[in-house]
């Protein structure tokens, strides 16, 4: 699995809780509605409400979803005013800002965030990812083991540090971290391939293929892997 995969899957875990967010949202405001009607409706309830954050909130996870990430940070901003410190608006807009690439004030808001909830998994997960975007790396891979010392019993933990290992060619490290993940997830045949990729940079060829028949003991098609098995010989 090439790291860019990696990246990607990172990305979506940081999104999917906007994205449940939002579908409760929908089945709140109106469950045959569209995202645009969905809007609608918010708009009016704020107009009659301007100080309520759960409005301004839901809103701003429909904006998300169309694509409006500066009336989402608007109203991510609106309930910092209204209530200073809220934890979700920091959140998200920290989420928002790294989207657009915005690194400082995304990494502004993960650390006020942390601040008042040191143990936030999703917000030491995107200060460390927004720290390896802006290139620095020693910050980054603390941030990345920090993450696995305060949660050692999460897959994910181990795959954010491992895709960042990889990417630093720290493969040895990687194995490990690939090796823990599997672990924790042993039907997980992407986690296979990719401790299999870090042995293959490492040259331990007889390891690699290993790995990958593990893989395809577990339900893997060797097909599919043909061009691993290939870089195995």
């Amino acid at each position: 699995m090439s790291n860019e995969i990696i990246w990607g899957r990172l990305r979506a875990c940081l999104v999917i809780i906007i994205t449940n967010y939002s579908l409760l949202i929908t089945n709140s405001a109106s469950a045959q509605t569209s995202w645009r009607d969905s809007l609608e409706i918010l708009n009016k309830a704020i107009r009659l409400n301007p100080n309520s954050t759960d409005l301004r909130l839901k809103k701003a996870a429909v904006n998300i979803e169309l694509g409006q990430w500066e009336y989402a940070i608007e109203e991510y901003s609106r309930v910092l005013e209204i209530e200073p410190g809220h934890l979700s608006a920091l959140y998200f807009r920290a989420y928002v800002y790294n989207y657009l690439h915005r690194y400082e004030l995304a990494r502004y808001d993960y650390e006020t965030l942390l601040k008042n909830m040191p143990r936030h998994f999703e917000a030491q997960l995107g200060l460390a990812v927004v720290k390896r975007n802006m290139g620095r790396t020693v910050e980054a891979m603390d941030d990345f083991n920090q993450l696995v010392q305060m949660f050692p019993d999460s897959v994910l933990a181990y795959v954010a540090r491992a895709g960042f290992e990889v990417e630093q060619k720290q493969y040895e490290l990687a194995v490990y971290d690939w090796d823990r993940a599997i672990s924790l997830a042993p039907a997980n045949i992407d986690y296979m391939v990719s401790k299999a990729n870090a042995l293959l940079c490492l040259k331990r060829k007889k390891e690699a293929r290993r790995t990958l028949e593990q893989a395809v003991k577990i339900g893997a098609s060797k097909a599919a892997l043909k061009e691993w098995f290939e870089r195995c010989r």
